[in-house]
């Protein structure tokens, strides 16, 4: 199995900070022109992925769908947690996958003709809104239509408020509609363009909105998300070399907290360490972390999704941590537990954690495109293999599998990772692993706090989980964590000594995947 490195991070000093470049481009998100400490690399549209390559998985899409066909995608809007406070934005991750466009709003329409062998086969429409002066001196700039086209390759744009017609108008010259209907209720609070993403406000007229459109024009409507996924669940070499970068950083940031537990100053809370991550996420070049992160001290680790984080860490106790960061849409999944405690582990603990480790390590030797497994064949491994490691630990000699699967494992060994934390859900556990699919294998262990186990067990929740690419064969297997410690001794002198890397604490200015 092979690690590879596949970025390199630019400090601080190799740019100026004096004085700001000068740039009379504007637009609503990072691209090269506007941003070039986020993509420094000409022809890249978002961090590590080229406008080529956005144009390629429109092709691979459009060879999917039958001539005369439409595939609709209707962005995300702004949400809103109470009145004018609004949440983060995340636009749909397939509109992201086949056009890069992060701003709300829009919508995309890729149009396959059927004029084999012509350029114009494929055309890709944009429905974007326009510039505007008023509102861009609130929330400041927006790429607008022209900026569709130029930095974008949208073929046909149009405002975005003259959906209605502009869709119509598709639609009726179609013959088969792939669309997925995320609309049917409404939202709490609306944007300034809901009235064209979900569609009217009760009035009789069938054609009120876009789903009354495409929903009732007559022609034959498909799910879409289905065959965006068959392209998504293979990643291509640059979305590895992202989410190898994502993974190495995330990695470095939870070294960095284990390395705190034996400082002059560890950290006392759950709260304190969750905020703690996000912050090294971020300052080692993340965008920002990929989910609300599982920070649980001691029992709490027994709640598989535990995101309170409020209690405070226990220094007799284990430290178990989910969490990684999101760089260009891509999502690392981490999980690492630890001793909070200059004395390391203690026994009970550890045999635990290498019952943990070593299924950990067994199944990922398992992603390999040749065996022909699928992530459910290396789920029931991982059962039998805990088994297996719990049988050699006193207090544990007469376990079956169900017991291990009912009441000590009852989570699932993983699931595809990409833009999705849990990515395209679409595509089976059955279905065979094949070069290219990226995964988490996450075995765990929760002992609960019942007599039924060995008392000096009870209580102990632990869980290794790394981020890897299937690979063809053993040796083309890519651990896109390794870099997180695991192995108990790195651990143990981790907390002992600290991190020692040069250059750890600069941050990153300048990412160059």
């Amino acid at each position: 199995m092979r690690s590879r490195i596949l970025f390199q991070f630019i400090s601080r000093r190799s740019i100026s900070l004096n004085t700001r470049p000068k740039t009379a481009i504007k637009l609503g998100q990072p691209t090269y022109e506007t941003r070039p400490h986020i993509i420094p690399k000409p022809g890249n549209l978002t961090p590590g992925i080229s406008a080529l390559e956005y144009f390629q998985r429109r092709l691979r899409l459009a060879s999917k769908l039958p001539d005369n066909s439409l595939a609709i995608i209707i962005g995300n809007t702004t949400q809103f947690s109470s009145g004018s406070v609004f949440y983060d934005f995340q636009q749909d991750n397939d509109f992201y996958y086949l056009t890069g466009w992060l701003e709300p709003d829009s919508i995309m329409v890729l149009e396959k003709k059927g004029n084999k062998g012509n350029d114009d086969d494929v055309v890709l429409h944009m429905l974007v809104p326009p510039k505007n002066e008023q509102r861009e001196l609130w929330e400041g700039a927006k790429t607008g239509l022209d900026g569709a086209v130029e930095f974008f390759n949208a073929d046909s744009v149009e405002d975005v408020g003259k959906a209605s017609t502009y869709i119509r108008s598709l639609v009726q010259s179609s013959k088969m509609i792939y669309y997925d209907n995320k609309y049917a209720e409404k939202p709490k609070y609306k944007s300034a363009f809901s009235s064209f993403f979900n569609f009217g406000g009760g009035g009789s007229d069938k054609w009120t909105g876009l789903n009354d459109i495409i929903l009732g024009s007559g022609k034959p409507v498909s799910p879409l998300s289905s065959v965006v996924a068959s392209l998504r669940k293979i990643k291509s070499p640059a979305e590895i070399e992202v989410m190898h970068a994502a993974g190495q950083i995330s990695s470095r940031a939870i070294n960095k907290a284990i390395g705190q537990v034996g400082s002059t100053d560890p950290i006392a809370t759950e709260k304190t360490l969750a905020k703690y991550l996000e912050y090294q996420f971020v300052r080692g070049g993340c965008d920002k972390q990929a989910y609300i992160p599982v920070v649980a001290s001691g029992s709490n680790a027994l709640t598989i999704h535990y995101t309170r984080n409020d209690d405070l860490l226990y220094r007799d106790e284990l430290v178990f941590v989910d969490a990684g960061g999101k760089l260009g849409g891509y999502c690392a999944d981490i999980s690492r537990t630890w001793p909070n405690s200059t004395k390391g582990f203690s026994e009970p603990q550890r045999d635990l954690y290498e019952a943990v480790l070593n299924t950990n390590k067994k199944c990922i030797e398992l992603c390999n495109e040749s065996l022909g497994y699928s992530l459910h064949d290396i789920h029931e491994y991982s059962v039998t293999s805990l088994k297996t490691e719990l049988q050699n630990i006193t207090g544990f000699q007469n376990l079956s599998k169900i017991d291990v699967s009912r009441y000590l494992y009852p989570h699932y060994i993983g699931h595809h990772l990409g833009l999705d934390l849990h990515d395209v859900p679409s595509i089976s556990r059955f279905e065979k692993l094949v070069e290219g699919n990226v995964i988490t294998i996450e075995p765990g262990l929760y002992i609960p706090e019942d007599d039924r186990w060995p008392k000096h067990f009870q209580g102990i929740g632990i869980r290794v989980e790394d981020d890897v690419v299937v690979g063809e064969a053993n040796d083309e297997i890519i651990n896109l964590t390794s870099g997180c410690v695991k192995e108990i001794v790195d651990i143990e002198s981790l907390i002992n000594g600290g991190v020692t890397t040069p250059g750890i604490d600069d941050e990153l200015v300048v990412l160059d995947i």
